[in-house]
């Protein structure tokens, strides 16, 4: 048998792994090391699509913290009124609920507000690098098809008939999906993904496949870089860029992006608008790129937290394919009482912002107080994530190995030392054993973080939070919302809840925009 890896070699390696063994028991390790390479090049020639899970399932419940049961609590705002109107494009900014609410009282078709919101996307989308496909022909045919439903009294959710986007690593049958990257750009799924069908079970209108940055990082596509439309020279940030950027700009009724490590709460923030990211195992991930098989997350990203909740309870639920995923109850109340809520705060986020920030986020905190939200100072168990975040790195590399190992990562726009192809390449060098050993310290902080959250039914936090790392890795959802500028910039407010317990953080965000008017504050487009 040829010797890959001599002594040498292995002893460098064992060095980088802050290991030091005698020379006997290194050349004791030569031969099973050699053979093991040899398992490496045969497991390499066994094809694996994308799509295809490892047979290891992440799941963000420990012990004492068992799933929820019981049926799902459903109490939405009461149904906004309809408003008189002239030209469709008047209704580009109304949020969801309320625009499949127009629908149903017939003052508009799906066929007439979809082409309004085409013709929105057709002439803002090339300034703001938002859109990646157009799905003009399938929007208008679903149009027709809500309208028809309708006048047959058929009816199939609060958003029948409603325009949306989906970020680009949806499959949609004979759709481009291209996951924002060069060496996907020609990709054409042959299904749905779960999400994707349930919306057009629920008589929404896909209007276009929005932009995403290359394989869920960053704002950077091959289409170029994803603006925010508060400035047309700033990055609506990612990865889920264009979801929040059309949202924002009232190019779609609403958005569905998902999260990893903040590519919800990130671009939400960055254009003003509502974001939800959802438990781990709340929403199937079916059919959607993997990133991370232990930290994906599919979410709404929406103009209203009510039109998050609606838009969550359509996702949500087991479909028998995506095995980490729960049928835990959901509940949305959004008239439950605020003063039987313990909420906490994590004081010294808020008192450590700078001169620009810190006024925004006192003026968020008087505002909840003075919807009756008693708030409490607390703060979050102190562990060194930092040191397991690369669990997502591991994952990732191992998502793209085959990308990588064909030098496919070379064709990605983004080449810097934080762009993936680096990380891919760099992450081929970490252990399994110390990967292995990091989910294990990851356990030690999920039950930690699960003790903290038995006090509270939920806290609030700067979106610039350690809880942000800190609940992608334990799988705790949370809600952003806008709370202010900074230099014409929006920022964001952040409510974390309890496990398959989203109804929380949803409840306070919406009192939260009840409060204020920053949610109503519309962009200036540039023609």
């Amino acid at each position: 048998m040829p010797q890959i890896v001599n002594r040498e070699m292995a002893i460098a390696a064992l060095k980088g792994m802050g290991l030091e063994f005698t020379d006997a028991q290194v050349d004791m390790m030569l031969p099973t090391v050699n053979r093991t390479l040899q398992n490496f090049e045969a497991l390499r020639k066994i094809e694996i699509a994308p799509e295809v899970p490892p047979a290891v399932l992440f799941s963000p419940l420990v012990p004492g913290h068992p799933l929820p049961k019981g049926a799902s609590v459903y109490r939405p705002p009461a149904a906004p009124k309809p408003i008189r109107f002239k030209d469709p494009e008047e209704l580009a900014f109304l949020p969801a609920v309320q625009l499949g609410a127009l629908i149903r009282s017939k003052r508009i078709t799906s066929t007439g507000l979809t082409k309004m919101y085409l013709e929105r996307l057709k002439r803002h989308s090339p300034k703001l690098l938002c859109v990646i496909t157009l799905t003009e022909d399938l929007a208008l045919e679903q149009a027709k098809q809500a309208d028809a439903d309708l006048r047959r009294g058929r009816i199939h959710s609060p958003l029948h008939g409603v325009p949306y986007g989906a970020k680009d690593l949806f499959d949609t049958k004979g759709i481009l999906t291209t996951w924002g990257a060069e060496p996907y750009q020609n990709r054409v799924p042959q299904n749905d993904a779960t999400v994707i069908e349930r919306l057009r079970r629920a008589g929404a209108v896909l209007v276009a496949k929005l932009s995403m940055g290359a394989l869920a990082q960053g704002g950077l596509w091959f289409g170029g870089m994803t603006k925010t439309p508060w400035n047309y020279e700033q990055s609506s940030s990612g990865s889920s860029a264009g979801s929040a950027s059309a949202t924002s700009a009232g190019l779609v009724g609403f958005s569905i992006g998902t999260e990893t490590l903040g590519s919800i709460v990130s671009p939400s923030t960055r254009c003003g608008v509502a974001g939800v990211r959802p438990t781990f195992g709340r929403v199937s991930r079916a059919g959607a790129m993997a990133l991370s098989w232990s930290m994906d997350k599919i979410g709404p990203i929406c103009r209203s937290v009510a039109d998050c909740a609606e838009v969550l309870r359509i996702m949500a639920g087991p479909d028998g394919k995506d095995l980490t995923v729960n049928a835990a109850p959901l509940h949305w109340d959004a008239r439950r009482p605020l003063k039987r809520m313990k909420v906490g705060y994590l004081a010294s986020e808020f008192e450590s912002r700078n001169e620009k920030t810190k006024p925004i986020y006192d003026a968020a905190l008087a505002a909840l107080r003075k919807q009756g939200v008693e708030l409490e100072a607390m703060q979050m168990p102190d562990f060194p994530l930092n040191a397991i975040q690369f669990v997502l790195d591991a994952e990732a590399a191992a998502a793209f190995d085959d990308l990588t190992r064909s030098k496919g990562i070379d064709q990605l726009s983004g080449q810097t030392p934080g762009d993936w192809p680096n990380q891919f390449r760099s992450s081929r060098l970490i252990p399994a054993v110390e990967y292995i050993r990091a989910q294990r310290a990851r356990s030690i902080y999920m039950q930690k973080f699960g003790e903290l959250m038995n006090q509270w039914d939920a806290f609030v936090s700067p979106t610039q939070s350690v809880s942000l790392t800190a609940t992608n890795l334990t799988g705790h959802p949370q809600v952003v919302v806008p709370c202010g500028f900074v230099d014409g910039l929006p920022q964001g407010l952040l409510f974390t809840g309890r496990l398959y317990e989203e109804g929380a953080p949803m409840r306070l965000a919406y009192a939260y925009e009840q409060a204020t008017d920053w949610h109503t504050r519309r962009p200036a487009l540039q023609s």
